[in-house]
């Protein structure tokens, strides 16, 4: 049985250059399904509608996702923008490549999202977004560079930022392979399922993760916990304008 006390260092595979880019793509879209059926982008759809309920039908905010992969939860936030009534400008920053292709692929030309490569820790957005989110990311990261992170975060988001990530926990852990078995997914999601749980942060390791940034007192700074087997970590900047 695995120790899951402290964080996995174990890497995963399906970034790697060596991975075909069929099989890419296809872990890409069984990812965005598994996203849907945890209902993993609803903490970050409640904390948009929190940061922006004050703001009119028709106003503009802008919206970046770090680590966007597959797109679904840009489209989602496409969805959620046109029905809340704001002009969304979107866009979404990875590391990989391959993950701008086959997120315009998967994204209708009507939907207009930019979608660029590149090092997020190497990227300054001009002007900086609204609002900045991630999700299923952090756990590829180092402790030292998950505070390297939120400190960007904190400077590059004008108004407030999100992080939605997995919870390190024995349930998620031997449940994730049962729901990839039944629904067939590719062996390399199963595999990489498991290390990302494995990897994942308990709610101490965020709270010293923002004590080592200085946010850990800051009273709009707010550590969730969300359904199934989520933490939510989001900022919400009192007094930035629109």
């Amino acid at each position: 049985m695995i120790d899951l006390s402290q964080r996995s260092t174990r890497p995963e595979v399906m970034d790697d250059d060596d991975v075909p880019t069929d099989i890419y793509a296809r872990c890409q879209r069984e990812l965005a399904l598994i996203n849907r059926l945890t209902l993993t982008h609803r903490p970050i759809l409640r904390w948009l509608d929190r940061a922006t309920r004050e703001l009119p039908r028709g106003a503009a905010v802008s919206i970046l996702d770090v680590a966007c992969g597959h797109g679904d939860l840009l489209r989602t936030i496409g969805t959620w923008a046109a029905r809340r009534g704001l002009n969304a400008a979107l866009s979404g920053i990875d590391l990989n490549p391959r993950s701008g292709v086959v997120a315009a692929a998967a994204t209708p030309p009507d939907m207009k999202i930019d979608y660029r490569t590149g090092n997020i820790f190497a990227y300054e957005p001009d002007p900086p977004p609204d609002f900045v989110v991630t999700s299923q990311f952090t756990h590829h990261l180092t402790d030292a560079e998950l505070v390297r992170f939120i400190g960007w975060l904190d400077t590059h988001a004008h108004r407030g930022w999100f992080i939605a990530d997995l919870h390190r926990h024995a349930l998620a852990y031997y449940g994730f392979p049962v729901l990839a078995w039944l629904a067939r997914f590719h062996k390399i999601i199963r595999s990489d399922g498991m290390i990302s749980v494995a990897r994942g942060f308990r709610r101490t390791e965020w709270q010293r993760a923002l004590e080592d940034t200085g946010l850990a007192e800051v009273r709009d700074v707010a550590v969730t916990w969300h359904i199934p087997f989520r933490y939510g970590i989001g900022r919400l900047k009192a007094g930035r304008p629109a």
